[in-house]
């Protein structure tokens, strides 16, 4: 079974080799990457694994700032993605823990009866108080969460999504495909259980149904584990960074506290531990890929220093360490309540 996961990156070079170990671990085959405007050695990373077959790496086609659109119209072009037996559309921050049979995406496709598109429900993990950046494991560091069926106020929760050759595709999406049901039909679609998703969902009936429905019992085969936040060092240099939609887009306060609950410990993911590192290791023996990866270490702490010699970024770190631990929709009701 070919799988092919695409994504797209801007200085994500201390993260790459964990991201792309793990893909490997499940089950991943091939690679797309689309990068842009790199300099923390992210490109040159990419570059060197494409040199040794691990990857294709392309520059981002984007002639305006909507990245991570552009270059999914794009991959549906790329040979490594057009000879896929699926597609996984996913960032580097997300790592799909599959909980049935050996804990691979076969595993998974197979739990879920072998449908067309299975969409799998986020769980976002909070910083739980690591301030500093370390050259670690990401699944190792962070493993508390929000309750797995309620994030903030929502009930409903951000998905993303693996996509069969035969889906009746007009479009990539960064959560989900797109199709047209009058022409095709509805399509096999299964959520993270084996479980068709709502058709309301499946038929985009509104803007808020176009990527999330509700998660309640909707990961019993995988969870997508969000590692949104990472170290406080690390969030930093990401609202420098921006995203891969908006360009300078600002991560603030509130958006920091709506992925900082850690009230639901979840370790679960820690299963893939010894083989991920094992990958890893086998990554970096690859000739310069160490090197490389060293280098983007280095240079994401030098960024975390350039920005803390800027007043506004000490404001920002001193405002995100006294931040209130809970989302601003929980405090507002607790205020509301009168709970102290």
């Amino acid at each position: 079974m070919r799988i092919t996961a695409v994504t797209c990156v801007k200085n994500e070079g201390p993260f790459l080799l964990e991201w792309i170990a793990f893909q490997r671990v499940i089950g991943v085959t091939d690679f797309l990457f689309y990068s842009n405007d790199c300099t923390d050695a992210t490109d040159r990373l990419l570059d060197r694994l494409a040199d040794h077959g691990i990857l294709t790496h392309l520059p981002n086609p984007a002639t305006n700032r909507n990245y991570q659109m552009q270059a999914l119209k794009d991959a549906k072009t790329q040979q490594v993605v057009k000879q896929a037996d699926w597609v996984w559309v996913a960032d580097v921050d997300e790592f799909l823990n599959i909980h049935v049979g050996d804990h691979t995406i076969p595993a998974l496709i197979a739990a879920c009866g072998n449908p067309q598109a299975i969409s799998v429900t986020f769980q976002f993990f909070a910083n739980n108080g690591v301030e500093a950046f370390e050259d670690a494991p990401v699944i190792r560091q962070f493993q508390h969460s929000h309750n797995p069926d309620i994030w903030c106020d929502q009930t409903a929760i951000e998905v993303k999504s693996l996509v069969r050759a035969d889906f009746p595709l007009a479009y990539y999406g960064a959560h989900r495909p797109f199709h047209d049901e009058d022409k095709h039909g509805a399509p096999l679609w299964t959520d993270g259980s084996g479980r068709p998703v709502p058709p309301r969902f499946r038929k985009r009936a509104n803007k808020r149904r176009i990527r999330a429905f509700p998660a309640r019992d909707a990961r019993a085969h995988a969870t997508l584990n969000h590692y949104a936040l990472r170290s406080l060092d690390s969030y930093l240099v990401k609202n420098d960074r921006g995203d891969v939609n908006r360009e300078h887009r600002a991560f603030d306060d509130s958006y920091w506290r709506e992925r900082n609950d850690n009230g639901y410990h979840d370790p679960s993911i820690l299963r893939y531990a010894a083989p991920l590192e094992a990958e890893m290791a086998a990554l970096k023996a690859l000739p310069g890929i160490a090197d490389l990866h060293d280098e983007a270490v280095a240079l994401h702490r030098a960024k975390r220093d350039d920005l803390l010699a800027q007043d506004s970024y000490q404001q920002m770190r001193d405002q995100l360490r006294a931040a209130s631990p809970f989302p601003p929709m929980e405090d507002a009701l607790r205020k509301e309540l009168e709970i102290t």
